[in-house]
């Protein structure tokens, strides 16, 4: 593909802005759009807090940040930085009404070729029910017409991090008891973390557990309940829980963003969920979901024995 503004590499621009765990999720299709446009200039639009880990990544040549205001003025940015970028594509990963919104701000034109939801878009990936789709899978159809095929899980092979300063002997298992504030009944009980944990030191694997500062509390509670648990929440950085993930003996946690990056980077992994939030965007090698239509059904033997059947890292 030859860039339409002359007879040099293409300017394709990928949209992704979502959250923590979306972007890790949207992996697969960052790197097939990479590999499809391998001598393109490619960039990506993403939130202020995604961009460090963009970079990091190497597949991007440069990346934005999204200012994420609803004014006038923020929209006015986006603009004006659209229309600097002077693509020939745009795949909107995000297509929601927002980046809808982001095709629309380029009237009166030219508009490029572009990929999303937006009404008027060239390539307009646009179905019933295509918010209940698997994002793997909506990844992949979206991405069709261009030949792009993503891969069935993402290479995060870039993402480590030495985590020997932490001091934790192996084995050790790691606990996401977190999600995010607004929505607490993506919880698995607290008190069975705490029952778990036990459970697990009991049998000589420490219980480590992860989150930021919201999970304060949390852990505090866990390691009442078993003091041998190690509290790393807000001590950690996004590639040391990459580099604890792929060290550990398994990971159990909710749906939450650091489940789905253990899981991306290939740790055995269960994700626990009820009918609060349907698993469609689980992903990964060695991911398991265990899933019960109350939480208040799922206790902590089961879980125990649901992270004994994964498939090994050790």
């Amino acid at each position: 593909m030859t860039g339409t503004h002359g007879t040099g590499p293409c300017r394709i621009l990928v949209v992704k802005l979502g959250a923590f765990g979306d972007f890790f999720l949207a992996q697969t299709a960052f790197s097939a759009i990479r590999r499809h446009h391998g001598g393109d200039h490619l960039t990506l639009l993403t939130l202020p807090s995604l961009a460090p880990l963009a970079r990091l990544s190497g597949l991007f040549d440069a990346v934005l940040e999204d200012p994420r205001g609803r004014s006038l003025g923020a929209y006015w940015r986006v603009r004006r930085m659209l229309r600097a970028g002077r693509f020939d594509r745009v795949y909107d990963l995000q297509a929601q009404s927002r980046t809808d919104r982001y095709f629309w701000l380029l009237a009166p034109g030219p508009w490029p070729e572009w990929s999303g939801t937006a009404w008027g878009a060239s390539h307009r990936d646009h179905y019933p029910g295509r918010r209940k789709v698997p994002v793997i899978e909506r990844y992949t159809r979206q991405l069709a017409p261009f030949g792009i095929v993503p891969d069935a899980a993402p290479d995060l092979s870039w993402l480590d991090a030495d985590t020997g300063g932490f001091g934790i002997a192996a084995p050790y298992a790691l606990l996401i008891p977190g999600s995010s504030p607004g929505r607490p009944d993506k919880r698995w009980p607290v008190e069975r973390y705490g029952e778990l944990a036990r459970a697990l030191a009991a049998r000589g694997i420490t219980p480590v557990v992860l989150g930021t500062s919201i999970e304060a509390d949390l852990a505090r509670a866990i390691t009442a309940a078993c003091p041998q648990a190690v509290d790393l929440t807000n001590r950690t950085s996004v590639p040391e829980i990459a580099g604890l993930a792929r060290r550990a003996w398994a990971t159990v946690g909710n749906d939450t963003g650091p489940t789905h990056l253990v899981a991306a980077v290939g740790g055995p992994t269960l994700g626990l969920f009820c009918d609060a939030s349907i698993p469609i965007h689980a992903n990964g090698p060695r991911m398991v979901i265990h899933h019960r239509p109350s939480f208040a059904d799922m206790d902590a033997a089961g879980v125990l024995a649901a992270m004994d059947a994964l498939p090994p890292n050790r």
